[in-house]
């Protein structure tokens, strides 16, 4: 291989920010590395995906009591990826929330898909002996599911497939503030390994008919202000067509994998090439977009074996 096998030689620790986007809601963020949101309510708290092990988790808990001693009653997580759910054990949360979805994805690949992202992006997984197995749910949910944090209200959404097949957002009335998981990032690539391409825009303005005065999304700073949301959707939207175009007109013509690798690269280097992990994540957009392209529906599931033979066919 040509280059190191995908996030394997970063090494670079992030600056973290603490940022509150309305009133009690706060968004953690590590300069393109998985983002959390925190929602505190009056009598608990809710964590919005939970890191990738106990150890990064808690740097969460510890930034969370800098601004409540709240217990956090909630950990709701955005989706099945292990770098989102493997920390939730350190939160001692009394309930873990997914989509139905999500969980059946667990149930499908997540194994291998800990074992894939581990081997991807081994900084990401600090302290991975500390996870104490797959993270289950002990609520999950298919369309719409209210709690309530005492009187402030949150409701979870399933607004349509994009990142995954079972991705959820949570929203915050009373401040019309949004935590949207992966499905929206800022100035970061989208990993697209397990995506729905043809879905994900209309799913981004699913998130816009919110008109959301923030967003915490998946990677990236913290969106504060109309101007700045908008300018995220409308970027994660471009990012997603830019990728799928290319590599489905490639697919569809009968070319090979690797030609769909060059037309993808021929529009996205120009406009995404400094954005957060971008070459991370091209080779596993470009393997699914073209199976996308080609009437799979289902993402096949990426094992660690899986994830090399595609790496070192795309970026020799």
């Amino acid at each position: 291989m040509d280059r190191t096998f995908a996030s394997q030689g970063d090494l670079t620790e992030k600056q973290i920010s603490f940022t509150e986007i309305g009133h009690d809601l706060w968004a953690y963020t590590a300069e393109g590395d998985p983002n959390t949101g925190v929602i505190i309510g009056d009598d608990a708290v809710m964590v919005i995906d939970a890191q990738a092990t106990p150890v990064l988790a808690g740097k969460v808990v510890e930034k969370i009591r800098t601004v409540t001693d709240k217990p956090i009653k909630y950990v709701m997580l955005t989706h099945y990826h292990a770098v989102r759910v493997l920390g939730a054990s350190a939160y001692a949360a009394s309930e873990i929330i997914m989509s139905e979805k999500a969980r059946a994805m667990v149930v499908e690949r997540g194994r291998e898909d800990w074992d894939s992202e581990l081997g991807r992006f081994p900084r990401l997984f600090q302290g991975h002996q500390s996870i104490p197995g797959l993270t289950w749910p002990t609520l999950t949910f298919n369309d719409h599911l209210t709690l309530y944090l005492g009187k402030r209200r949150v409701d979870l959404r399933f607004l349509g497939r994009a990142h995954t097949a079972g991705d959820i957002v949570a929203h915050v009335p009373d401040e019309n503030v949004m935590f949207t998981g992966d499905i929206v990032e800022f100035n970061s690539a989208c990993y697209c390994g397990d995506a729905h391409f043809t879905d994900w825009p209309a799913t981004l303005e699913a998130v816009r008919a919110f008109s959301p005065s923030a967003i915490a999304p998946g990677r990236g700073a913290a969106l504060v202000g109309e101007k700045t949301v908008n300018t995220a959707l409308d970027n994660t939207a471009d990012f997603i067509r830019s990728t799928f175009r290319p590599v489905a007109r490639v697919a569809q013509d009968g070319g090979p994998l690797k030609e769909a690798w060059g037309a993808c690269r021929a529009e996205c280097d120009p406009k995404f090439s400094s954005y957060a992990i971008y070459e991370h994540c091209l080779p596993f957009n470009v393997a699914r977009a073209y199976d996308e392209a080609l009437g799979i529906d289902t993402p096949r599931i990426w094992t660690a074996e899986r994830d090399r033979q595609v790496w070192e066919q795309l970026s020799r």
